[in-house]
């Protein structure tokens, strides 16, 4: 089963998400010249903007380095039960930019068929995942959640296969050697 971690929060400012619109290719173009200049016309283009407009860039600059702060926790946490890398929503800023305003790292939620120890590691990185970014999300908390109620299945299927074995599941209290 993959479940997602997400962080969603409603769009900041009164602009439609709109889908970023691709450049044109034109291979005697240099990129290095292109990346210039259009950093150059957004300043220009931000200056031109009325204060209110640049109050929404600024709120959806701040809001794009959060999110993607918080997805790339839960994608460095998650290490190999990430099933992609973050994916993100965007919204059109009024000087023509797309910002991050939404995101999810999707994770493999599932146990480890036949092995509850390898499941208690698992659960343990997905609450780590979860939780890895500074401020979670209510999404963030019930995935913890889950893998918390899949950590003590776990635990309890780990207990009985032992005492089914006949072992002490607690080990041996003193340990002794000559």
């Amino acid at each position: 089963m993959i479940t997602s971690i997400s962080r969603a929060t409603p769009t900041i400012g009164a602009y439609p998400q709109q889908s970023s619109m691709a450049a044109k290719n034109n291979p005697s173009d240099d990129s290095s010249l292109k990346s210039a200049a259009s950093k150059a016309a957004s300043d220009k283009n931000t200056l031109q903007l009325s204060e209110t407009d640049q109050k929404i860039i600024q709120q959806l600059k701040k809001r794009d380095t959060e999110v993607r702060a918080h997805e790339l926790a839960h994608l460095a946490a998650a290490g190999g039960i990430a099933r992609s890398g973050a994916n993100f929503s965007y919204q059109q800023g009024p000087d023509g930019v797309q910002y991050a305003v939404g995101g999810e790292v999707n994770i493999d939620t599932s146990a480890v068929a036949g092995n509850p120890a390898a499941t208690l590691r698992k659960a343990d990185i997905i609450k780590s995942a979860a939780m890895a970014p500074a401020q979670p999300s209510a999404q963030d908390l019930q995935v913890a959640s889950s893998a918390t109620a899949m950590a003590a299945k776990a635990v309890a299927e780990l207990l009985a296969l032992t005492q089914k074995a006949g072992k002490n599941p607690l080990g041996s209290l003193l340990d002794v050697s000559a």
